[in-house]
Order: structure tokens, then C-alpha cells, then sequence
């Protein structure tokens, strides 16, 4: 069956699947690269965006120059792959990502990015917040003017607060001379607030202001200055939380509260993990002057496993670690350990009759022991009796550990156990 690349068309599926699964590459245009695999066929410009006189369908007839750096370690183990998406936003940054979940956010970032209305990013730690913050500036009307980033909870509120809007000459001690706030210095750009809901009561008040008016006062000035900026917002925290507890002005969150794009967690987006892999690999290999390794089966399984509580940061700094280090076994070794360590659950424990206790110190003590022995038996079935490995994975010495063993007789079978001391 021939396969053929439209230009606007995401993908197709076909009504009899082709066997086997093939992965080919046009030769008409070098930016035009095409998957087929199991009944889909998929399409998505990947190295730069799709030229203008690219608009016939072109034959797909060979995969040779493909390069290595972007494709999965393992096709023959996936159902269905999308094409990765990969825009450079400048100053070191691109969007890249494969998965459904982050289509439907550069869907939703491709509705918002001329529309001149605040935007609200919300998502996990790590979940790249920057990142769709730059992409909504690079899309935007405002790309050729300032983006800058400010992180709310970096900063004390004095010092928050001069720096979003500025001071006159003896504002303050030490204000020797004036000076522009980011909002002057990002006017008719783009400005980031990030970690919004950490931000102080007092500023919000002036924030409103500015999003209501476009205009502030700087600090010890009587005047008013205008100013022209899209404000883009983001927070890993509760918002509605933070409203509760009034940390969060209400009508502050309305304004900017016009349009949402919620950012998924890495653990629930799997579909990005190989691509992620392959790009932070490139680009740190070629920063630290390292080769570019290669994304074995079993690291990619290893990634797949792990819940990623950091999420694409933490990701990255694994890639740079594997980089660094150069021995694949080391970092999943570290890879597994953190990752049992961050999923080890306590299997239930009996909790003692409170008749038989003597006091409240006395039951609570009892349910501490109970919980700590059967944490210990966990990770030692986890860890196949390696105890040196357990002793990590609880983060306790191994003389520690040897102790608790004996302190509460616990005895697994031999099969449990290595030789290992």
C-alpha cells in the first residue's frame, strides 16, 4: 500500500491495517516526515514548519536518513505513535511532545495566542508552564517584543513589588536613583507571573489595577504611568485553595481567569516519553560536549515505570545524569530506587486493641512499631533481600537496618534473601 502526506491532514485511518508496521521518509521534502504504523497513518512537519510550496501529496519511499535522534527505541512495541511536534521558541527553548494531551494543549494555546486576554497555566511541578507560556509569546502578535518571566515566591513583597512596577529616587533607603518596573520594561510584550498564587495580598491589589486599567503607580510616585502588557499567569498551587484561605484575591483570579489550559502530569502523557528522551539527549549530549547515547529498550521501559513525580524536569535531569555518567545500569539503578522509595506502601497493619494499651503513647508506639516492620519487610521483598539496597531504598544505614531486622525477628523465606549482607 503506498502512503502519501497531506499537508493538512493529521492522520488517516486506513480501513485494512498494512502489515508490517514500516516507518518511511520522503525524499521530495525534507520536512515532511511520515510514520505509518499498525492502521494509522500519521503526518506532522518535525525539523521546521511545512514550506509554502509544499502542497502536493508526496510519495514516502525510504527511511535511510532518518535521523536517529528522533525516533523511539522501540516501534515495534508501540500500537500507535504520533510524530512529535518540536517548535523552537529561542533562547534555548522548545515545545516538544507526541502525546494527545499536549496536541490538545497546543490546540488550545494556537485559539488563545492572538487573542489579547490573560492566560492561566496550571499544572504539576515540572509540567513545563514556561515552556507553553513561550510558545503563547512566539505565536502571538507581540513575538518580536520583551517576554520576561518573573517568579512571584522568589521575592520578599518590598521587593516584589519595585520590581513589577518600578520606584522614584527615595522611595525607599538605598533608592538612590528611578527606576522601570518589568511592566514598563515589557511594554506591549509579554510578562510571566509564575507561582501567582504565592504572591503577597498587597501586590494582587496593584496587579488588578493593572489588568482593569493598564495603569500603576510606581513606588513614591504620586503619578500614574500607563502601560500595554499581556499578562500570561501560572501556578502549580490550589488555586481554589488559596482563595479558601484567602491567600488569593477572588476578583483578581477572574481577570485572570479568562482563558485556562491545564498542563498534564508526565505519568499520565507516556506517549512523550521517548521523544523527550531522544531531545534532551541531543541537546545536552551536544552542550556537554558528550556523545549522544542511545535510548536502550530497557531504559525506555525503566522511564515508562517510573511515576515521574517532577515530571519533565526531573526527566531532563536524568538525561543529564545518564550523560554525565555515561553507564546506563548506574542511572536506573538510581532511577529504581527512587521510584520504589516514592511508591513504597505500607501493606495494612493490625491495629492493637486500645484495651491492651495503657495510654495513648503506649497504642500510638505499638502502631509505629507494626508500620516500620512491615515497611522493612516490603522493601526487602522489593529489593530481593539485597539488604544494602533495602537500606537505600528506606534511606537508613545498613548497620541500621541489620538491627531492626533482629528487633523485630523478622524472618522471610530463604527464597526472599540473597547471600548478600
Amino acid at each position: 500500500m503506498q502512503v502519501f502526506f497531506f499537508p493538512n491532514q493529521e492522520y488517516t485511518r486506513l480501513t485494512s491495517p498494512p502489515s508490517p508496521p514500516k516507518l518511511k521518509l520522503s525524499r521530495k521534502c525534507s520536512v515532511c516526515w511520515v510514520w505509518r504504523l499498525g492502521g494509522l497513518r500519521l503526518s506532522d512537519p518535525i525539523a521546521s514548519p511545512i514550506k509554502k510550496e509544499c502542497t502536493s501529496a508526496h510519495m514516502v519511499e525510504d527511511h535511510a536518513s532518518l535521523p536517529n535522534s528522533v525516533l523511539p527505541p522501540s516501534l515495534e512495541t508501540s500500537e500507535a505513535v504520533l510524530l512529535p511536534q518540536e517548535e523552537e521558541l529561542g533562547s534555548n527553548w522548545s515545545y516538544v511532545a507526541a502525546s494527545p494531551a499536549m496536541r490538545d494543549v497546543r490546540k488550545r494555546v494556537g485559539q488563545v495566542a492572538n487573542i489579547d486576554v490573560p492566560v492561566l497555566l496550571l499544572g504539576e511541578s515540572g509540567t513545563g508552564k514556561e515552556v507553553i507560556a513561550r510558545l503563547i509569546h512566539k505565536l502571538s502578535a507581540r513575538s518580536h517584543r520583551t517576554f520576561m518571566k518573573v517568579n512571584c515566591a522568589a521575592l520578599p513583597i518590598e521587593l516584589l513589588e519595585s520590581e513589577l512596577f518600578g520606584y522614584e529616587a527615595g522611595a525607599f533607603t538605598g533608592a538612590n536613583q528611578s527606576k522601570q518596573g518589568k511592566f514598563e520594561v515589557c511594554h506591549k510584550g509579554t510578562i510571566l507571573l509564575d507561582e501567582i498564587a504565592e504572591m503577597p495580598i498587597p501586590p494582587q491589589a496593584k496587579l488588578l489595577h493593572v489588568l482593569q486599567d493598564g495603569e500603576f503607580s510606581r513606588l513614591g510616585s504620586a503619578t500614574t504611568s500607563k502601560v500595554d502588557v499581556r499578562v500570561l499567569a501560572a501556578t502549580n498551587v490550589d488555586i481554589g485553595q488559596a482563595i479558601e484561605s484567602r491567600r488569593f484575591r477572588l476578583d483578581l483570579y477572574y481577570r485572570l481567569n479568562a482563558f485556562t489550559i491545564h498542563l498534564p502530569p508526565l505519568r499520565d502523557r507516556k506517549e512523550d516519553m521517548a521523544i523527550l528522551l531522544n531531545y534532551f539527549i541531543k541537546t545536552w549530549a551536544d552542550r556537554y560536549a558528550r556523545p549522544r547515547a542511545q535510548v536502550s529498550t530497557k531504559m525506555l521501559h525503566a522511564c515508562l515505570r517510573h511515576s515521574w513525580p517532577g515530571n519533565v524536569r526531573e526527566l531532563e535531569n536524568f538525561v543529564k545524569l545518564y550523560l554525565v555518567l555515561g553507564d546506563e545500569e548506574q542511572v536506573l539503578n538510581k532511577l529504581g530506587s527512587s521510584s520504589n522509595a516514592a511508591t513504597l506502601q505500607v501493606e495494612e497493619v493490625r491495629v492493637p486493641n486500645p484495651a491492651d494499651c495503657h495510654d495513648l503513647k503506649s497504642l500510638v508506639r505499638s502502631l509505629k512499631r507494626g508500620a516500620e516492620k512491615e515497611a522493612i519487610i516490603l522493601a526487602l521483598k522489593q529489593a530481593k533481600g539485597r539488604r544494602k539496597e533495602t537500606a537505600q531504598m528506606l534511606k537508613i544505614s545498613l548497620r541500621a537496618l541489620h538491627y531492626k531486622i533482629l528487633q523485630y525477628g523478622i524472618d522471610l523465606p530463604a527464597n526472599h534473601f540473597s547471600s548478600e549482607a
